[in-house]
């Protein structure tokens, strides 16, 4: 029992070093590409430019719709070959705010239509569906409601679409909240990493990347070749994005195109977010995997396709890491070679210097600020840590279960270091596994003290990770649910 506690804790540890490892190869890649810039092979004239429609889903987005609505129609595009379409499918005020401000903007001249689904069948992919049957555009832009579009967004990603073969382009999203609080700040650095690091990464060494479900513009003959919207996951961007690479159709990725969005200023709101995206991937890995395994592609693009639908599998490995810590320190000690506790000391260090480097990287990358990152980073990798609980569920039941309902993340108005969320309305639900974060927090603060009293100095720093990143996603969810 003891060597097989021992032997779990090593090849968990060994998976994790794995992905660690993987993060590390998309950094070099990073490195070896970043000077590349993949300019269109030549513009549309002003008079040739394509019809765009600009799709803006939303369910019950009251406090951020006519933000949105305003960012679409300050977009610097021809008039007669832009439309927008809202496409809503709320259930309060959202509605009599969403047609009043289109009532406005056609008033202007826009070509503005709201398109209202009392049956929200398929949510998002479906909302979406239904707009691209009846859009006039050859190309579609997305938006979602927590977004704010710049006037130039449109024309630095439409001239792309020069080159036949390309189906879709992504824009790089920007952060109205960034430094709202210490929760926000540690998410900005999430995604920056996978807007920076990864995309570039994977799109500029031919490795297939994802539309990120909004800010990106699509080629509607792309859509449709690659079967449509589908809403048999609840990521449907990721779904979509495999399906049109697999069929040959090429995506760009332009980091300089920033399209800014708010951030979930509230802890169970930003966790509702990572489980439907985590639960999101695990279900498009059970229906395109194996599509992926066998279709004609290079291997480097199959290897890098397996680590990008499987990331959030190592999520599972955390949580059974963070569970065996103390049985695998206790036993370990009374083993014949105890000096085999320095085994995990090297993979603990590999794995977290490859998370450090990529997120160094990308702050210096985007901010000319290492310090700051320097700062930050401890928190943001002991965030990643405490959301592991919230993840593996959801990767389980993306993998095993059937549940197909799209849980939406509230957006709340939020912007800069100012606004407050509190007396809003939309409020994500407390989940119960919140407690379950906070036993293992406690369970931490056992382990540390034992640490102590053994002498496992080394293991110490790591240790505090796991407590420090179990109790505050833990206590931060019960706090802010009063």
């Amino acid at each position: 029992m003891q060597l097989a506690i021992v032997a779990l804790y090593l090849v968990t540890l060994a998976i994790l070093g794995l992905y660690g490892f993987h993060r590390g190869h998309l950094l070099m890649l990073y490195l070896k590409h970043r000077a590349r810039r993949d300019a269109p092979p030549q513009r549309f004239a002003e008079d040739a430019l394509p019809h765009v429609t600009v799709q803006l889903p939303m369910f019950n987005e009251m406090y951020v719709a006519e933000r949105l609505l305003d960012g679409v129609a300050a977009i610097d595009y021809p008039r007669d070959r832009l439309e927008i379409q809202v496409l809503d499918d709320s259930t309060d005020e959202t509605r009599e705010i969403a047609q009043r401000k289109v009532a406005e903007l056609a008033a202007q001249g826009l070509d503005v239509a709201y398109l209202h689904r009392t049956d929200r069948t398929g949510y998002k992919a479906g909302a979406l569906a239904a707009g691209t049957r009846v859009a006039k555009g050859e190309l579609l832009m997305v938006f979602d409601a927590d977004f704010v579009p710049t006037p130039p967004i449109v024309r630095q990603l439409v001239h792309h679409f020069t080159d036949p073969t390309v189906g879709m382009v992504q824009a790089r999203w920007g952060h109205l909240n960034r430094g709202y609080s210490t929760l926000t700040a540690c998410q900005s650095m999430m995604l920056d990493g996978h807007f920076t690091i990864e995309h570039i990464a994977r799109n500029r060494s031919g490795r297939f990347f994802n539309f990120n479900g909004t800010a990106g513009m699509w080629r509607r003959a792309a859509i449709e070749d690659a079967g449509g919207w589908q809403h048999d996951t609840v990521t449907e961007d990721m779904d979509l994005s495999f399906r049109a690479q697999l069929a040959g159709w090429r995506f760009v990725y332009v980091p300089d195109a920033i399209a800014p969005a708010e951030i979930p200023c509230e802890m169970n709101s930003f966790k509702t977010q990572q489980f439907r995206w985590a639960k999101g991937s695990a279900q498009t890995t059970r229906k395109l995997l194996w599509r992926v395994l066998r279709a004609p592609i290079p291997w480097r693009v199959k290897v890098e396709a397996f680590f990008h639908l499987t990331d959030n599998f190592a999520y599972l490995f955390l949580v059974i890491l963070a569970a065996l810590q103390l049985p695998n320190m206790l036993l370990r000690r009374q083993m014949a070679h105890p000096e085999l506790l320095l085994l995990d000391v090297p993979l603990f260090a590999s794995t977290c210097g490859s998370i450090a480097a990529f997120y160094l990287v990308t702050h210096r990358a985007l901010y000319d600020d290492t310090w700051t990152a320097v700062r930050r980073l401890p928190m943001m990798m002991a965030l990643g840590i405490g959301l592991s609980i919230n993840n593996a569920r959801a990767v389980l039941e993306g993998l095993f279960g059937r549940d197909l309902t799209f849980v939406r993340t509230p957006k709340h108005g939020v912007t800069g270091v100012s606004g407050a969320w509190k007396p809003k309305r939309y409020r994500a639900r407390w989940p119960a596994h919140s407690v379950v974060e906070l036993a293992f927090g406690l369970y931490f603060v056992v382990t540390i003290v034992l640490a102590v009293v053994t002498g496992s100095w080394l293991s110490i720093p790591f240790l505090v990770l796991f407590m420090v990143g179990f109790l505050y996603v833990g206590s931060l969810s019960l706090f802010q649910t009063r």
